[in-house]
């Protein structure tokens, strides 16, 4: 026969289990503690500092520092072991690869988001409708042709372009030099630089002739102040906007790039530390989006989870070449979709 008051007798029980767990939870929150020191990429401060303020409202004790000293600053920092996470806004170069290895920083390479590097100006600007990368050769560039904005189009405003970019420590600098300079151009001596983007968002606001560049979240930010120039597609020759869904399609090329985490895989040995990483990893499309910057697809986001948990530290993005016979470490010439695999992992440790 069947008891009646089982099933009361299971909820009453689950309850009790419930409210026994609970204080239990908030007890085990209160008493995770550390610190947890990150550096790196003005870009990918805003998630970072998303991901962190989420994460202390859940456990208030572990300190988590946050500073912006560019994408190169922060690797800097992080290849000899001085802080746990370095934000990057381009993958990390041999040279970094090697100071890490040397000085025995394991790492792991996470990507968290993808961005459109913006090109932005005054909004007293009504001229330009539309800028191809040949356009800002010639206003970036050292050799390059145009100083005035007329040099671009004599029907446009006789007046010089005052230039901004990112400092040389900055991801965004080094990723926008690729693109419009290559392995061999150099930029014009006379840009006004910053680390700090607020200080170009100013300097843009501030002057009708003014034309300057930085990640899409600052832009949005922004767009009471600035405008985004629409960037001419080399493959579609169509004009595109820096919108999260073109972004995400690859119509907004060639400045399109992943945001990464670099993660020194010994600090993960911190209760703290990896309970923050596998926060932000669980969280990141979240505050991607929260912060107006584009999350991975789901693809590279389960890969980088992969990564995590079974600890596969090393970079996608550098690989082993022979120069004279001998093995030199070099850049590796593939999209994060492309590059992105075990396969291609070089490790760090």
């Amino acid at each position: 026969m069947n008891n009646p008051f089982k099933p009361l007798a299971m909820v009453l029980a689950t309850s009790a289990l419930a409210l026994a767990l609970a204080p239990q939870s908030a007890a085990q929150a209160e008493a995770l503690r550390g610190t947890i020191v990150v550096d790196g990429s003005s870009t990918v401060y805003p998630i970072t500092e998303a991901a962190a303020a989420a994460f202390r409202k859940e456990y208030p004790n572990v300190n988590i520092t946050v500073a912006v000293s560019g994408t190169g600053g922060g690797f800097k920092r992080f290849a000899v072991g001085e802080t746990d996470i370095s934000d990057a806004s381009r993958p990390i170069k041999p040279k970094e690869f090697l100071q890490a290895k040397e000085n025995g920083v394991g790492f792991l390479e996470l990507p968290v988001a993808l961005d459109g590097l913006s090109v932005v100006l005054n909004l007293q600007n009504d001229w330009v409708h539309q800028l191809t990368v040949e356009d800002l050769k010639a206003i970036y560039l050292e050799d390059g042709k145009a100083r005035k904005w007329s040099d671009l189009n004599p029907e446009w405003p006789n007046h010089v372009i005052k230039v901004y970019s990112p400092g040389t420590d900055s991801g965004t600098f080094d990723y926008f030099k690729e693109v419009v300079a290559g392995d061999k151009g150099s930029f014009r001596p006379d840009m006004s630089v910053s680390e700090d983007d607020n200080v170009l968002v100013t300097g843009v606001y501030g002057d009708k002739y003014a034309i300057g560049y930085f990640g899409a979240s600052y832009y949005f930010e922004n767009q009471d102040k600035l405008r985004a120039a629409p960037i001419v597609n080399p493959n579609t020759k169509k004009a595109v906007l820096p919108t999260p869904e073109n972004v995400v399609s690859g119509d907004y090329a060639p400045l399109s790039r992943p945001l990464f985490l670099y993660v020194n895989v010994e600090s993960l040995r911190r209760p703290a530390m990896k309970k923050f990483i596998d926060f932000y990893l669980e969280n990141a499309g979240k505050f991607a989006t929260k912060v107006q910057y584009v999350p991975t697809s789901d693809k590279i986001s389960a890969m980088a989870k992969s990564f995590l948990k079974k600890r596969k530290t090393g970079t996608v993005f550098v690989t082993m070449v022979q120069n004279d016979g001998a093995p030199v470490f070099a850049k590796r010439e593939l999209s994060l979709d492309q590059a992105y695999t075990e396969a291609n992992l070089l490790p760090s440790k």
